[in-house]
């Protein structure tokens, strides 16, 4: 039998995350719902993905897979040159960035819910064995 690790002053804490799978894979990630808050906040791919420290192309990455996946762009893009590039969130993306945010709180929400029942667990006296 496997020896337990003392964890009688251990407080669990429940975690969980949220994704958006649509054809055929992850649209809506932390990641890219992050991104896109960027993308909102500077007007920019490349500044958006300079402040959440990604590489350009995995920015580039993220955002071409939501675009191409979801069922209309979430993000419009200009190429750069004299007037300069940019990118904005479409009323798509900001309708989908929205409801990812709203969905994550629910699941917060529900998790400090639950949170209680497991501590009560941990703190329980162990099972009597099964005869």
């Amino acid at each position: 039998m496997a020896k337990r690790a003392d964890n009688s002053s251990a407080e669990p804490v429940l975690r969980g995350r949220v994704w958006v799978d649509l054809g055929g894979g992850a649209v809506l990630t932390e990641a890219a719902a992050d991104l896109l808050e960027q993308i909102e906040a500077t007007g920019s791919l490349s500044e958006a993905a300079r402040r959440l420290r990604f590489s350009y192309r995995r920015a580039w990455v993220l955002l071409d897979a939501a675009n191409r996946r979801w069922p209309w762009a979430l993000v419009s893009t200009a190429i750069g040159g004299r007037k300069g590039g940019g990118a904005t969130l479409t009323p798509a993306g900001r309708a989908a960035l929205s409801a990812y945010r709203d969905l994550q709180i629910q699941l917060e929400t529900m998790l400090d819910y639950a949170t209680p029942a497991f501590r009560r667990a941990v703190r329980s006296e162990r099972p009597a064995p099964r005869r």
